[in-house]
């Protein structure tokens, strides 16, 4: 059974920490939306913050930090497991990740509670697809 998770107006940490302790417990878990994600705090410092973690590092040799959405949230939920372990490897490979959402997911997407932003006031905020657009890795 595969569980499809909608990552609209979700925090990304939480949303990654449940979703990691699900692929972790040996679940199949696609999340769709990932340019909708919500990181928390002043964009202006997410940015910077985040440019600066690109320039870091070879371009050649790495470290590779991604600039699309979808791979951003991949990379976010990998922080959150063992993926140097063997069963973590494991677990990080049942988790899937699409922008917007495929023919095959539609209608079977469920929201995550506890990681909505809908019950928080949080004012500073950026999606990650704002923050793709701006480092370069997502078109208009």
């Amino acid at each position: 059974m595969v569980k499809v998770i909608n990552a609209e107006n979700a925090i990304a940490g939480r949303l990654a920490t449940r979703i990691a302790k699900m692929a972790l417990e040996g679940e199949s878990v696609v999340i769709v939306n990932a340019e909708k994600a919500i990181i928390t705090g002043n964009p202006k410092s997410i940015l910077k913050d985040y440019l600066e973690r690109i320039h870091r590092g070879n371009p050649f040799k790495g470290p590779y930090t991604p600039k699309r959405p979808d791979r951003m949230l991949r990379r976010i939920i990998r922080g959150m497991m063992p993926y140097k372990k063997s069963h973590g490897a494991k677990a990080f490979k049942r988790v899937k990740v699409f922008i917007g959402v495929p023919k095959e997911y539609e209608g079977r997407a469920v929201e995550l509670e506890d990681a909505s932003m809908k019950k928080r006031n949080i004012l500073k905020y950026m999606t990650i697809g704002e923050l793709s657009r701006q480092v370069g890795g997502m078109k208009s």
